[in-house]
């Protein structure tokens, strides 16, 4: 189970301890858990919907949104501010483009980028939750991290000594393939429009990636992330 714990201390703000530093192996193998990671987030979003049952519904959207972002500590809002800085201030060049995601400091396209996404989100929440569908807030989290393991499984990553190139380099291929038709199959199940508008979205951000940086790093991985969670619930919202 330490691969999953390792899962879940990454993409989590939750009291996760584990015994020193893991074998690169174990790294690899985490990325097969996160999917189960999302559908613990979606989870816990489910049972704090159901508490907020009768709360105003502007003041219940807030709550849950505000949850979801704790839950993982803003670590992906971080990479997608990182990247929005990176995709306007890098001119189309590559190695200016890396080197601003290194950058801790937000510019005024950061600032931007997150405030829509949350403000996409917000919205669609609130639509969502007035015809009482809640079950994307279960699958969102789960396909976006499914997502994200896609996109290492398929994704040169392009930084060298990086934790995600030990990631990248150990994630046991064909499990993965496994878990993602699986994810895949659950997606299409409950959620047939909402996982096409998500693989296109995958599609056309992997595309710009390797465009721009010939691969992903930490910060486009979390972009994307959090992109395909709004393009989920917007869809679902539609």
């Amino acid at each position: 189970m330490l691969p999953f714990w390792i899962a879940l201390q990454f993409l989590s703000s939750l009291p996760v301890s584990l015994p020193g530093m893991p074998a690169a192996s174990a790294m690899g193998r985490s990325l097969l858990y996160y999917p189960l990671v999302g559908l613990l987030f979606g989870a816990l979003l489910c049972g704090l919907d159901a508490l907020l049952v009768g709360a105003p519904l502007l003041l219940h959207a807030a709550l849950l949104l505000s949850a979801w972002v704790l839950l993982s500590g803003g670590l992906h809002l971080d990479g997608l501010a990182d990247s929005a800085d990176a995709w306007l201030g890098g001119f189309g060049d590559r190695q200016r483009t890396l080197e601003i995601m290194q950058d801790p400091r937000s510019g005024p396209i950061a600032v931007v980028t997150l405030g829509l996404l949350l403000l996409l989100k917000f919205s669609a929440l609130v639509a969502l939750l007035q015809v009482e569908h809640s079950w994307v807030l279960l699958l969102a989290p789960m396909l976006a991290r499914s997502a994200m393991l896609a996109l290492f499984l398929t994704t040169p990553y392009v930084r060298a000594g990086g934790l995600g190139q030990a990631l990248a380099e150990h994630l046991p291929r064909r499990a993965a393939g496994l878990v993602l038709v699986v994810a895949l199959v659950v997606g299409g199940v409950f959620g047939g429009w909402v996982i096409v508008a998500m693989g296109f979205a995958f599609w056309a951000l992997r595309r710009l990636m390797l465009r721009r940086l010939g691969g992903t790093t930490g910060d486009t991985a979390g972009a994307l992330l959090e992109v395909l969670e709004m393009v989920a619930l917007v869809t679902a919202a539609l």
